[in-house]
């Protein structure tokens, strides 16, 4: 099989956010979306080109185009949610994002009525039907093909400070699980998701994607569900690893981070360097520490085993990043990642309120719903323990 490369103007950059939908009055999840999808969409249209449904009717998500700065990424996704507001404040609903849903159950969610949902649920049956997580996706643009592949091994070297940043499901059905994303390890249950393969040639691709159509595993290229992976149509690397995040300055920081992981490593492979990588058990354990501990992780750096505390690691690569980002235009956005460093990743807020309201997990959702509108509340000086 022949896989075609769009290549696209270097690193241009997107981003998808999944968004929940949940009743203001009670926290719970309210299974609104072909409402609003229906009245966002353009005259003559049948839906809204950056406001889009999702597996479960009370998701939707909005995506932007495609974006030379994140600062225009920022505009995007601010316009797309205040056309959202229009039609769910009206209705008492209101709109927030994290990896899941602190206490909401997965059995009394209802799914969009489409055919490729329904031969979603239909092959991964009770896995498929627990997927009540939300995320954040990023796209960087790669001007030739043969780029693609390195750059997603590189990236994987930093998937796990990634997870970090963004964790934000620490509960699963009202329980404290433990992990600071247990969504992480929930999407990796699906077929086709998880890690993804490290290939060094973009034929071993082609002839892994071959292998998926000629034995059933999938029926189109983007059911391959990878953390990370290669967007042929796009000319993109698509970033998939992160936990969704409530507050659109986080959206952008991890936008950011992005942006300028890619454009180094293109930068690196340019001036013919290689790309350092890791054997697939280092990146295996590190998603789990990731996982498990978040911002605590203590993560492997190289083949060679060397360990960091991921966010000594983090303000490591910030300064290491920073003529990348002021190239790129975006050292504002990426300043973000100092914010979730300083006030804890949306997990560690998410803990604090409960903390501070007797374990009340409908405060968790105010508190989330809260900085979806506002930020996030550096004014309280919550503890990022």
């Amino acid at each position: 099989m022949r896989i075609e490369f769009a290549p696209s103007r270097r690193s241009t950059v997107g981003a998808e956010w999944e968004l929940a939908l949940v009743e203001r009055r009670t926290g719970e999840l309210a299974s609104v979306a072909e409402q609003i999808l229906t009245e966002v969409a353009e005259p003559g249209a049948e839906e809204h080109p950056k406001i889009k449904q999702e597996l479960l009717l009370n998701t939707v998500e909005i995506i932007t185009g495609v974006c030379d700065t994140v600062g225009e990424v920022a505009d995007d996704l601010a316009e797309s949610l205040d056309l959202v507001r229009k039609v769910t404040d009206p209705l008492g609903v209101e709109v927030f994002c994290a990896g899941t849903h602190p206490f909401a159950t997965w059995y009394q969610q209802k799914v969009t009525n489409k055919e490729r949902y329904a031969k979603l649920i239909e092959r991964t049956q009770w896995w498929g039907r627990q997927m009540l997580i939300y995320g954040v996706h990023v796209h960087v643009g790669i001007e030739h093909r043969e780029k693609a592949l390195p750059i997603l091994d590189g990236l994987l070297n930093y998937a796990p400070h990634l997870q970090a940043l963004s964790a934000s499901s620490p509960w699963w059905g009202g329980e404290e699980t433990g992990y600071a994303s247990n969504r992480a390890l929930m999407f990796q249950q699906l077929p086709t998701a998880g890690l993804p393969f490290q290939f060094d040639k973009w034929s071993e691709f082609e002839s892994y994607v071959d292998d998926m159509f000629v034995t059933g595993v999938i029926d189109d290229l983007t059911e391959i569900r990878w953390d990370i992976r290669p967007s042929p149509r796009l000319g993109t690397v698509e970033q998939r690893v992160c936990d969704g995040v409530p507050t659109l300055e986080e959206v952008t920081a991890i936008a950011a981070l992005t942006q300028c992981l890619v454009e180094d490593l293109s930068t690196r492979l340019d001036n013919g360097e290689e790309i350092p990588t890791m054997p697939p058990w280092h990146v295996q354990e590190n998603k789990w520490r990731a996982a498990r501990y978040g911002m605590d992780a203590i993560v492997i750096l190289n083949a060679a085993g060397d360990e960091q505390l991921v966010t000594e690691s983090i303000v490591d690569l910030l300064n290491r990043l920073e003529p990348t980002a002021r190239r790129l235009g975006c050292q504002n956005e990426l300043a973000g990642i100092e914010t979730i460093l300083t006030y804890g990743a949306s997990y560690q807020r998410q803990r604090a309120v409960a903390r501070e309201h007797n374990g009340s997990l409908k405060a968790v959702v105010a508190s989330l719903i809260a900085e979806m509108r506002e930020g996030i509340a550096k004014d309280e000086g919550v503890s990022s323990r």
